[in-house]
């Protein structure tokens, strides 16, 4: 394989020994490119590998500086171009198959290149770059130039690929957008030149765009002023304005995800949405292909969206996810969908041989497959990539033929070390992690996620077959190790245990017991040499909580398998007395460790500093305990991460290979390094693992992220180094080989009977071994590991064990129970107050305190959520009362009427700022200033009229009061021109201006300011008026209260069961109450704390002793109550409560009534009856007294209603009032919008004419520039062919000498040229090959350059030249004719050239007038804007108050048209209106007199006029009759017997010439469209010259204005002097000019004929000798 020069580079050329890479086995990542018809390539990590097709051969390319970025081919140079990942990469060219660098691109990007793309025409190559820079950029990689760049910023580009028929076309592709990139070419001058493509929206469909620069459909407001664009509107005026779109406006787009070009230089450009487009890169019209409706696919699943797309031959190549390679058919703008192949796999990638024979299909995973096209189509498997990345790998014992990787999918593979060919695959259908292969035996150990370890039998590699399980725990395999000489197996869990495993067959692989590490097991490393009878064993594990490393050291006999029940506990952990553990820790973090086999040493791999240190280990009996180990030897690593390290099988030779992709191989000893390779590097994480063979001569190393497998050979080692290595492998392999026989025969006779189960004591048969596989998770599931296994058995010993206390456990256990269970039931009958809970029944007072303190913690959880809700609801109050409360000066409150549902309410109001309040003092005066100096203004122009002017003094006085009267007029304007009704409430409004003098934006800010002064005024006195209202209703309430107090008691007098009606104020009218808590609206009893509830009971029994004290006995009260019934006097309201006591006789009967009881009894009756009377008097007195106080009360609250009737009216006209006044500040606000608005647009306008401008002046740069190459390239054009011209015409002069028959014959062959063969393709391949032969190739030139020289040389042959002819006139006239043709190919490259130049400057040219079409428009744009500005200032929107039904108008549209509308007073309309009335009905009087007149006379004219008529026409008729004549055509009708077919023929003639004519009318009408297009292109030169003729002429006509006054001023006859003395002196140096040109000239062409006679004298004389 080819070695190149940077890997030999890379090679340490150390003392003892060089690495060399032998092969490169690597997946693509990215993709496969073709560098021939039969050869592909693809990056893998620091390697790009070549695979011939026809022969699998392979060769590599490697990058000298890491990883290699990304790729890209260039067939017809068969180079190959890739970039390095490094800071500043460089891009690097090489030649294949010679793998030679050509060049070294190098540019000014800082991170990475993510696209690179050659061109197929010529030497160019386009480079993308990623951040910060995203950089396009275009290179002559022969020259190493930059030719253009252009940085497109935040564009990230997945896709870059030049037209295959035209490179001057660049296409990128994104996932948001296409763009296609036009290379414009000017002599050695490149340019760039994108266009965007408008891809559709998600469904396919097309977004109607507006412009959003100078939309043109934008509606016209008459009312509002102009309606502008969204920028202006949003307030933009940079380059953002030029984009901006509203979120509402902007609609998702299809989603681009690859594209291709075909022949026509069109795009087929694929989307996720399953679309797919076709778009012309010349209009970037975009055409969205439609599927046809009929076609179904043949195994009916729907087409996903293509995610690789290939061209052929009249339609598309796609594939996507679904791993189906799909054929398009695309006719017109639809296509049909056939299945061509499946792959099974998701296809990432597809493309196409140079010669279209072979299609490559490269899927996800990293397989590539070649489909050759033909009668029978074949699909070859080109390279199997394995499934997911490499997880270990691992020599197959000796280990110098085979070997066997994992991948974390499951996937065992074995390969030959040879040549890197795949021999066999086995799935285990399970996560692995981890692989080594037994020294002992030909078998290896697989650890998976779930904790198996899986043994397999590799004695045959083509078929590799797992012939035992062991389930050891469910924490994952990271660790399998076996001893140098393949005793035991250690395998390593993440929970930090060690298993020891039997590692021979022979003894079913048997698990001898397990210890216990740190949590995180880094590295296991054993020594077992031939000498010893032990295997030490060390276990390296982290401590980061002290930045150290724990190492674990202790000694397993060679004899454990035979004692292993002594060394192993029943839970089979193995005792740490019997292994002689041992604990170390180490100064530094340790990312690695291994023991050494020499001197007890420890050699460690630092993780934080660059050393690789050596430990002495002290003795065993030295320390108890932890001892902590200093380095003995200490080397810097040169290679920087964390490394892990390795000992060869002699354990001289120590490997360390870090992050850095470097493996050092030391002296184990001096720790010096005798050899050195980079294999890989940091940008892949460096290297995951080595493997050397026990003969040491092969290395693998395997990349951690590349997933690149490096095979490396010694190209130099020395002698003493190899010799003990071999030395000491061979004693080995002699040790060992009597026990590989034994233990691999086993393997061979006793296959069926190994034990495939996780229990080493039975051995299930291999069918339960399938099943186990096929389903590994159910089987899990329901199995135990061996931990558990052992746990059971050691519980069911200690079970037996401890049986009878088990029972006495359980016995005391079932009676506790029936005691709480009795004691529950008891709770559940007592009241729910003294009920407990039933977590307080739980005997486990651990968990009942856990219980109580998780509910304490949640309780304390919830106070505090509960005090956080509160005090956020306290700081939302305080909040809202501070803005809405607490800010008011005025607070709002409602008033309500007593009898009526009416309420009026206040205006709540603020204070105003003293900001505020400056701002209206400022204005204020500012405005009586104006005020003032218009006064002066007036009186300065009356005085001065009145000075010019002579009047009368009556006259004088008169005009005086108008002046006075306009003065009053104008500072009182009247209501329906200030526009609301102010001052009805007082307000002053003699500062405010007239709604017809706002213009400026200075007015309209001030007016504002005293709007809303004026505003602020009338809300004061309204709330003046709403304040006094208020008192009154409270001097009502109280007023109320009084009569209401006496109306009580005469109710209570007069027993009557009427409600007293008292009014109150609701919380509306006193709204300060809703801010207020009263103790009864709290529903929840009241929470007092501790501390104020024992104070509350300390003080209670002392205020119930003082209750008591003032309650005790009062016999003055007691006896009053008693006795007069409570009082001392009897009052008049006492007479309806007096009651006359009846005589104690009235109890007997009336006969047995005394004289004196019967007189008594008289008494009692006049009494009763003269206290009824006086009852009546008062009961009438009392009710008369409540109707006259209910009946004030009814008039003063009813009197208040009224008043509050008037304050509603006043409110509503106040409402109304401020409603006008914030109207007029709303028209006034949105004026200044609008101005704004105008404003934004015009400095956007401004910015974009600048910005036109400036690509004016570059466009202008670049057409000067472009017509100077041009011109210049143009002279060297003309040159050659004047040269050409020359050689032709010199040829008979130089061969004058010779007979002129020979010089005839000599000018044929002079004028001859040899055939060059053009390159034409094989007819298969150009029916196969879509583009065909590309066109514009500088390589094709080269090489007709060359077959045209070639041809030369067989013209110049000797056996071409004419008899006769000396042989050095033959030479001269080879050597003539050589020059001839070499400077006609010049002229025609030059011609090509030139003609490249002339489009690039009709481009330049176009560009400009584009440019200046823009600038035109923008000016367009401006003075409309400006006009419309104009328009906007001048037309005002005021304010109007009319009243309702005084102006009707029966169209209602007039009224929105004010352009010619004035104001004048209703009364001069009214008049009007009367006087054109009376008018009018005079008018119509007479009107209807004339008309009845003129309705008889138009009767009588048109009867008359009728018979004139009927006249004319009899006399028409008779002339008719008259001039009758018989036609020839009616001739031929009789006489003709075909008279129908006669006309058909005619019919016909007529048509075709109609056809002819129409056919010349229309080349009229296309040769006048381009007369019309070639005028109006003229027209607008013209145009534009006459503009600037015109402002050439202003100037002009200023001077000459200028001219005419200097000349007016000077002198007419002084200018015609100097003007003649001036014309004469310039005749005279006219005429001395032409002499000295006359004399020059004849000087050139004495020159030229010395030049010409010179130029003669050096050709040869041909003589004839």
């Amino acid at each position: 394989m080819a070695q190149t020069r940077e890997r030999d580079e890379a090679s340490h050329q150390g003392s003892g020994g060089a690495l060399s890479v032998r092969w490169v086995q690597g997946f693509p990542k990215q993709n496969v490119h073709f560098v021939n018809d039969n050869t592909i390539c693809y990056p893998s990590g620091n390697y790009i590998i070549f695979i011939n097709l026809e022969t699998k051969k392979r060769s590599l390319l490697s990058c000298a500086n890491g990883t290699v970025g990304v790729m890209a081919t260039n067939i017809p140079y068969e180079m190959v171009a890739f970039s390095d990942r490094r800071l500043k990469p460089l891009i690097h060219i090489y030649s294949f198959p010679g793998l030679t660098r050509k060049n070294k691109l190098k540019g000014n990007i800082l991170l990475d290149y993510t696209l690179l793309s050659f061109s197929y025409c010529g030497t160019y190559l386009a480079s993308y770059s990623s951040l910060p820079e995203f950089e396009l950029a275009l290179w002559n990689w022969e020259l190493n130039v930059i030719l253009c760049k252009k940085s497109q910023h935040g564009m990230d580009v997945n896709q870059m690929s030049f037209n295959p028929m035209n490179w001057h076309q660049l296409c990128l592709s994104s996932s948001s957008s296409v763009s296609v990139w036009t290379i414009e070419r000017s002599n050695q001058e490149h340019y760039f030149k994108q266009k965007s493509v408008k891809l559709p929206l998600e469904d396919g469909t097309f977004f109607n765009e507006t412009d959003i620069l100078f939309p043109s459909s934008l509606p016209k407001d008459p009312i509002y002023g102009p309606v502008l664009p969204l920028a202006a509107i949003a307030g933009l005026v940079g380059e953002e304005a030029e984009t901006f779109r509203p979120k509402d406006d902007v609609y998702p787009l299809l989603h681009p995800t690859m594209h291709c070009w075909t022949p026509t230089s069109d795009l087929y450009v694929g989307c996720e949405e399953g679309h797919l487009l076709l778009v012309n890169t010349e209009t970037l019209k975009v055409t969205v292909l439609q599927k046809k409706e009929d076609e179904t696919l043949l195994d009916g699943t729907n087409l996903i969206s293509p995610i690789t797309l290939v061209y052929q031959k009249d339609g598309l190549l796609a594939s996507g996810i679904d791993g189906v390679l799909y054929s398009f058919i695309v006719k017109d703008s639809k296509y049909s969908v056939t299945n061509c192949l499946s792959t099974k796999e998701p296809v990432a990638h597809l493309v196409f041989s140079p010669n279209y024979k072979t299609l490559l299909i490269q899927t996800e995973k990293g397989s590539i497959y070649s489909y050759t096209f033909g009668e029978e189509p074949v699909l070859n498997n080109i390279l199997d990539a394995c499934d997911g990345n490499f997880q270990a790998i691992d020599l197959i014992t000796p280990g110098n033929k085979f070997f066997m990787t994992v991948t974390h999918s499951g996937e065992v593979s074995v390969w030959s070390i040879e040549d890197c060919t795949c021999i066999s695959k086995t799935y285990l259908k399970t996560t692995t992690t981890t692989l080594a292969c037994s020294p002992s035996s030909l078998s290896a150990a697989v650890g998976s996620m779930d904790g198996c370890v899986y043994f397999l039998d590799i004695q045959e590699e083509d078929c590799p077959e797992v012939v035992h399980k062991t389930f050891l725990s469910e924490s994952p395999v990271r660790h399998l190790i076996f001893d140098q000489l393949g005793l035991f197996l250690f395998v390593g869990t993440s929970e930090g245990k060690l298993f020891v495993i039997n590692a021979k067959p022979s003894s079913l692989f048997k698990i001898l017991g397990f210890t216990e590490s740190g949590k995180e097991i880094l590295q296991i490393s054993t020594v077992s040499t031939l000498e010893t009878d032990s295997v030490e064993v060390m276990v390296l594990s982290p401590l980061p909580e002290t930045g150290s490393s724990r190492l674990e050291i202790f000694t397993l006999p060679k004899m454990l398998s035979q004692v292993s029940t002594t060394f192993a506990d029943e839970r089979g952990r193995l005792r740490d007395e019997l292994l002689h553990k041992f604990l170390y820790e180490t100064e530094h973090m340790l990312s690695s460790a291994v023991l050494g086999f020499q001197n007890n040493r420890i050699y460690g791999f630092c993780s934080q500093v660059p050393y690789i240190c050596s430990y002495l280990i002290p003795e065993h009996l030295e320390h108890i305990g932890v001892c902590v180990l200093r380095p003995f030897l200490k080397v810097q690593s040169k290679q920087y991460g964390p490394g892990r390290l390795f000992l060869s099988l002699h354990g001289l030779w120590l490997m360390s290979v870090a992050k850095c992709g470097i493996l050092c191989i030391r002296d184990a000893l001096t720790l010096e390094t005798f050899a050195r390779y980079r294999s890989h590097s940091h940008q892949g994480h460096g290297i995951q693992s080595l493997i050397l063979s026990m003969d040491g001569q092969h290395i693998l190393v395997i990349g951690k992220d590349d997933n690149t497998l490096v095979y490396l050979k010694w190209r130099r080692l020395g002698g003493s180094l190899a010799n003990e290595m071999t030395s000491y492998c061979r004693n080995i392999v002699t040790f060992m080989i009597s026990t590989m026989e034994e233990e691999n025969n086993y393997l061979t006779t006793h296959h069926g009977s190994i034990d495939l189960g996780n229990n080493p004591e039975h051995t299930p048969s291999t069918e339960s071994l399938q099943e186990d596989l096929q389903i590994p998770e159910e089987n899990h599931q329901e199995e135990l590991s061996w931990i558990q296994q052992k746990s059971q058995e050691a519980i069911k010993n200690e079970i037996k064990l401890f049986s009878q206390k088990r029972k006495a456990i359980k016995m005391g256990i079932k009676e506790l129970a029936k005691i709480i269970m009795s004691m529950m039931e008891e709770n559940e009958e007592v009241d729910p107050i003294a009920k407990l809970d039933e977590e307080e029944f739980a005997l486990d007072l651990e968990e009942l305190e856990r219980l109580q303190d998780q509910s304490e913690e949640e309780v304390a959880k919830i106070k505090k959520d509960a005090e956080l809700h509160n005090l956020a609801k306290s700081y939302l109050t305080e909040l809202l009362k501070e803005e809405c409360w607490n800010s008011m000066s005025v607070k709002g409150r409602a008033l309500k009427s007593f009898h009526i549902p009416c309420t009026v309410e206040n205006f709540p109001m603020k204070e105003r700022t003293a900001e505020e309040m400056e701002e209206l003092k400022t204005v204020s005066q500012q405005r009586k200033i104006e005020i003032e100096c218009l006064k002066i203004r007036n009186e300065i122009v009356e005085a001065q009229s009145a000075a010019t002017a002579v009047k009368k003094p009556q006259e004088e006085d008169d005009e005086e009061e108008e002046e006075e009267n306009k003065i009053k007029k104008d500072t009182n304007l009247p209501n329906y021109l200030l526009g609301s009704l102010s001052t009805d409430f007082g307000v002053d409004t003699s500062l405010l201006s007239s709604q017809l003098e706002l213009h400026s934006r200075e007015e309209k800010i001030n007016q504002i300011v005293l709007l809303k002064d004026v505003i602020y005024k009338v809300k004061t006195a309204f709330n003046n008026e709403f304040n006094a209202a208020y008192k009154q209703k409270e001097f009502e309430i109280a007023r109320v209260k009084e009569r209401n107090v006496r109306i009580k008691e005469i109710i209570l007098d007069l027993e009557l069961e009427e409600i007293v009606w008292q009014p109150e104020f609701e919380d509306c009218e006193k709204p300060e109450r809703a801010l207020v808590v009263e103790d009864h609206e709290v529903e929840v009893q009241k929470y007092i704390k501790p501390w104020k509830k024992a104070k509350l009971e300390a003080v209670l029994p002392h205020e119930i002793n003082q209750w008591v004290h003032a309650q005790g006995s009062n016999d003055r009260h007691r006896g009053l109550m008693d006795m007069m019934g409570g009082v001392l006097e009897v009052k008049k309201e006492d007479i309806l409560r007096m009651v006359i006591p009846e005589p104690p006789f009235m109890l007997k009967p009336d006969a047995l009534w005394t004289e004196d009881e019967k007189k008594q009894f008289k008494e009692y009756e006049k009494k009763v009856k003269e206290l009824n009377e006086e009852r009546d008097k008062y009961r009438k007195s009392l009710e008369a007294e409540l109707k006259k106080l209910q009946s004030s009360i009814q008039e003063s609250t009813q009197s208040f209603d009224d008043h509050l009737k008037r304050l509603f009216e006043r409110r509503i006209k106040a409402e109304m009032v401020v409603n006008q006044e914030e109207l007029k500040i709303n028209n006034l606000v949105f004026s200044l919008l609008l101005d704004e608005e105008l404003s934004f647009r015009e400095k956007f306008l401004n910015n974009y004419r600048a910005k036109k401008q400036e690509e004016k002046c570059q466009t202008t740069d670049a057409i000067r520039k472009a017509r100077e190459d041009l011109d210049m390239y143009k002279e060297n054009y003309d040159n050659l062919v004047a040269e050409d011209k020359v050689l032709d015409r010199s040829f008979k002069k130089e061969f004058s000498e010779i007979p002129s028959s020979q010089v005839e014959i000599l000018y044929k062959l002079f004028k001859r040229r040899p055939r060059v063969h053009k390159h034409k393709m094989h007819p298969d391949s150009a029916n196969v090959t879509p583009f065909g032969e590309r066109p514009e190739s500088g390589k094709l030139n080269k090489d007709a350059f060359a077959q045209l020289m070639k041809g030369m040389d067989d013209l110049d042959n000797i056996a071409n030249m004419p008899e006769g002819l000396d042989p050095s006139t033959w030479e001269h006239f080879c050597a003539t004719r050589r020059i001839k043709v070499e400077n006609e190919f010049k002229v025609k490259q030059k011609a090509i050239g030139l003609t490249e130049m002339g489009t690039f400057l009709r481009k330049r040219i176009e560009d400009d007038e584009n440019v200046q079409h823009e600038i035109e428009r923008v000016l367009h744009e401006l003075i409309l804007l400006q006009e419309d500005k104009v328009k906007f200032q001048l037309d005002l929107t005021i304010q109007i108050l009319l009243k309702q039904g005084q102006v009707e108008l029966e169209n209602f549209q007039l009224i929105l048209e004010y352009s010619d509308a004035i104001l004048i007073n209703k009364s001069i309309i009214e008049e009007l209106n009367s006087v054109i009335r009376t008018q009018g009905q005079k008018k119509v009087g007479s009107m209807m007199e004339s008309k009845e007149v003129h309705k008889g006379i138009y009767q009588i004219e048109w009867e008359h006029k009728k018979m004139e008529m009927e006249m004319e026409d009899l006399s028409q008729k008779a002339w008719d009759i008259q001039m009758l004549f018989f036609s020839r055509d009616r001739q031929k009708f009789l006489n003709e017997p075909n008279y129908e077919s006669l006309i058909a023929l005619q019919i016909g003639i007529m048509e075709q010439t109609i056809q002819v004519i129409d056919k010349t009318h229309k080349k009229n009408v296309e040769h006048c469209k381009k007369l019309l297009r070639k005028l109006g292109k003229v027209s607008n030169q013209k145009d534009a010259a006459n503009y600037n003729l015109s402002c050439n002429l202003q100037n002009e006509l200023v001077a000459v204005s200028e001219r005419k006054d200097i000349c007016n001023s000077m002198g007419t006859m002084l200018t015609c002097e100097k003007i003649a003395k001036e014309q004469y002196e310039s005749m005279i140096q006219q005429q001395k000019l032409t002499s000295i040109s006359k004399q020059q000239a004849e000087q050139i062409s004495i020159l030229q004929a010395e030049v010409e006679r010179l130029r003669m004298r050096t050709f040869p004389a041909l003589v004839q000798l």
